[in-house]
C-alpha cells in the first residue's frame, strides 16, 4: 500500500506543472488590437510577450506596450 501512495505522489507532483496556465501576449497588425492566448500566437499575430503565469500578470504587461495602449 506504501509504494503505491508513495507511486501516487510523485505521479502528481511530476504532473502538475503540465496543468499549469500560461498567457501570451499577442497584437494583430490586422485589427490593431492585443489579445491575451493560452497558446504561442500563431503566423498572423505578432507575439508581444509570454509566456505570463497568470492573467494578471499579462494584463499588466498589456498595459505598458505602446503597441496595445492605442
Amino acid at each position: 500500500m506504501r509504494k503505491y501512495l508513495l507511486a501516487s505522489a510523485f505521479l502528481v507532483a511530476f504532473s502538475a506543472p503540465a496543468f499549469a496556465e500560461q498567457f501570451y501576449v499577442a497584437f494583430d497588425p490586422a485589427s490593431h488590437k492585443c489579445t491575451m492566448m493560452h497558446d504561442i500566437p500563431g503566423d498572423k499575430m505578432k507575439n508581444m510577450g509570454g509566456p505570463y503565469n497568470s492573467k494578471e500578470e499579462a494584463e499588466k504587461a498589456m498595459g505598458g506596450m505602446e503597441a496595445c495602449a492605442k
